[in-house]
């Protein structure tokens, strides 16, 4: 695979992950960090870091909204639901690993 294949691969399975996200939006950040490490928040700060070591002027909201498909503070409204004891003690021993 030549490397102009290869960039529009990861560009488009990137796309086809931030779609899949958005179509499971009862899948809470909290549960993503306890099992990935990594969730929709760590989505936007990559985009964000991404876009500006190539020179363009990107702050975390905008990225959030990309990632998002909506302002942040939408989403959280809508879907973020108060994370439970469980999720709390999963996530406090994910962090001492």
């Amino acid at each position: 695979m030549n490397n102009e294949t290869q960039q529009a691969v990861e560009a488009a399975t990137f796309r086809r992950l931030l779609e899949h996200l958005d179509k499971n939006k009862d899948v809470q950040n909290i549960d993503l960090m306890i099992l990935a490490d990594f969730c929709r928040n760590c989505l936007s700060k990559w985009y964000m870091a991404e876009a500006q070591e190539r020179g363009e002027e990107i702050d975390y909201e905008q990225a959030r909204e990309i990632v998002y498909k909506m302002p942040y503070s939408q989403w959280k409204d809508k879907y973020q639901l108060p994370a439970t004891d469980e999720q709390l003690a999963a996530m406090q021993a994910r962090q001492t690993k």
